[in-house]
């Protein structure tokens, strides 16, 4: 499956040294990408990190995240989750900015970072700026440098309330994508647990690990409603019906996983519920006008 780089893999790839003084409180750390000595021939690889990361770049890039690829070429706000694989592939040779990495229990007291939807899909995470956002958010960016350099003795909670700040400026850039409150009827309520229920399916990290709910049926029997009933809800509220939705769900992890691991397309398909591969190739290229084999190949 797809390479798992850890904090002690980061800093080496850096140049740096790994502190595991503040253990004890997570780990919390801020670079200049300058800084960072990064090597210049090293093939990009597509991985998923035991961190989080939040970054601030400047200059040429092609983000690849889950199965998006964005071409970046400016200053672009970045947030990186634990769960989804993803490579940042430099155009061009000069970046300047910070990275930001922490890990999940740095925010054990501060809520469930993975609720947040910057930290969810590449349609929130990564967030082009305009000069005068980037004037803002470099200026978090330095403030968080800065006193992490210093000795204040509650710096570790300021850090984390700096941290916060910025994720939650990012947010309020973009549309609001769901309430994290109760709904407010029957149809949200259960759009939102048909849409739980379904992500708490991935990733698939095993290939021995099969998806257990692929039908509209097999939903509504976990939610203890007719599916008719399911479908009439999730359409009132997406406007997709309950099929689209689990197809889509399943069309995206197929790509991250042709994408992310060496597995054989039958292996997929097996993981994903397609006894068969040849059933797999055609509902693939379907959704997306290509097969399998074909996207992989075109792959960078």
């Amino acid at each position: 499956m797809a390479a798992f780089m850890k904090l002690q893999q980061f800093y080496e790839n850096v140049n740096q040294q790994l502190d595991s003084v503040h253990s004890e409180i997570g780990h919390f750390n801020i670079f200049k990408v300058e800084d960072m000595m990064l090597p210049d021939n090293k093939p990009v690889t597509y991985s998923r990190r035991s961190f989080y990361k939040v970054s601030l770049v400047n200059g040429h890039s092609k983000i690849h995240y889950a199965d998006h690829t964005i071409e970046t070429n400016g200053t672009v706000l970045v947030f990186t989750n634990p769960l989804i694989p993803f490579f940042w592939e430099r155009i061009s040779e000069k970046h300047t900015g910070f990275v930001c990495i922490f890990t999940e229990d740095f925010f054990s007291r501060s809520g469930n970072l993975k609720d947040y939807p910057v930290f969810q899909s590449a349609d929130a995470a990564v967030i082009p700026l305009n000069k005068k956002e980037t004037i803002r958010f470099q200026r978090q960016f330095e403030k968080m440098f800065k006193e992490l350099q210093g000795d204040y003795a509650f710096k570790y909670d300021l850090l984390r309330n700096l941290l916060l700040e910025i994720t939650h400026d990012a947010q309020k850039m973009q549309p609001a994508q769901h309430s994290p409150y109760a709904a407010s009827n029957a149809s949200e309520r259960i759009t939102g647990l048909f849409a739980e229920l379904l992500e708490r399916q991935f990733p698939i990290e095993l290939s021995s690990q099969i998806l257990q709910l692929s039908t509209p049926a097999g939903f509504a029997k976990q939610l203890n409603i007719h599916v008719n009933h399911l479908n009439k809800a999730l359409k009132e509220i997406t406007g997709q019906t309950t099929s689209q939705l689990i197809q889509e769900r399943i069309a995206k992890e197929a790509k991250i996983l042709l994408k992310s691991t060496s597995w054989s397309i039958a292996d997929i398909a097996w993981s994903l519920g397609f006894e068969e591969a040849n059933h797999f190739s055609s509902f693939f290229k379907t959704k997306t006008g290509q097969t399998p084999r074909n996207f992989r190949s075109s792959l960078p």
